[in-house]
């Protein structure tokens, strides 16, 4: 209860209705498009995580220096809630998921990519993608949540970050675009967007969204429009039609994302949550 709030004075009917209002904080980014926006679109993709059929998951390390390694044991589905879980644990296993080659890890964590992938080209009908999800992000310093896209080999399909966060940051998140004509050399610069949202993005549910043409892609939260990136030579957005991109919910630990390379400041443990995930185009 509120304090001040006496319901003694207070209509029955209010009173009836009040649990209505309270409960519409969290009901109002619980849907994808409205029903006007959804006559417009065409849905191509959509998982609720009743299982994991749609997605290759990873087991081993990965990139960017970071310290954790990534097992299935680290995924769990609960009530249609994917919860990727991040814990703390000395840890030997592959590299890679295509290097076998052994190496240590300080703790363990959940990576899914889509087994289909999705993007615009010149086809009608094709022009326009709108990448959806409901995620909580986990909390505390040295996780690092995301939501993106990417094509194989990278960077010459392009990645596209819709989500980064970090953990220690609960009232922001970054985008990105990445692009190259060579395996592994990245040529996209001053392509980062930072977004400062003023409320906690680890106590909720939130929809991120990027809604991505043949020559602009643009980043939402809950509906809400936070950046526009126009095609131009800094992010290569027209060199992007046509290559088809894989969906990636992932949480890694540490790596070159962070300031702070001493794994001792680290939280032991924290989980990022994911609803639903929906692809539309038109």
């Amino acid at each position: 209860m509120r304090p001040g709030l006496n319901f003694s004075s207070i209509p029955l009917i209010l009173i009836l209705l009040l649990p209505l209002f309270t409960g519409c904080e969290d009901d109002k980014n619980s849907e994808a498009l409205s029903s006007s926006e959804a006559e417009t679109w065409t849905l191509v993709f959509e998982d609720e995580f009743e299982d994991l059929s749609a997605w290759n998951i990873w087991t081993g390390g990965a990139f960017n220096n970071e310290i954790q390694m990534y097992t299935e044991e680290q995924l769990s589905l609960d009530s249609g809630i994917l919860t990727i879980s991040a814990l703390r644990k000395n840890i030997t296993g592959p590299s890679k998921p295509f290097d076998s080659t052994s190496a240590d890890f300080e703790y363990v964590s959940g990576r899914i990519e889509s087994k289909e992938t999705y993007g615009p080209s010149e086809e009608e009908g094709e022009q326009t993608y709108r990448f959806l999800a409901r995620i909580k992000l986990p909390a505390g310093h040295g996780m690092w949540p995301a939501f993106w896209s990417y094509g194989d080999p990278w960077p010459t399909q392009g990645e596209i970050d819709i989500l980064e966060a970090r953990g220690a940051e609960p009232t922001r998140f970054s985008s990105n675009i990445y692009y190259g004509v060579e395996d592994g050399i990245n040529i996209n610069h001053d392509t980062e967007a930072k977004h400062e949202i003023g409320l906690d993005l680890t106590e909720a549910f939130h929809v991120y969204e990027m809604i991505w043409s043949t020559d602009s892609i643009e980043i939402l939260l809950d509906g809400e429009r936070l950046h526009t990136y126009t095609s131009s030579s800094n992010n290569n957005i027209n060199n992007l039609v046509g290559k088809k991109q894989k969906l990636v919910f992932n949480t890694a630990v540490g790596g070159w994302f962070f300031a702070d390379q001493n794994s001792a400041n680290y939280a032991d443990s924290s989980s990022m949550e994911i609803d639903w995930v929906k692809v539309y185009k038109k």
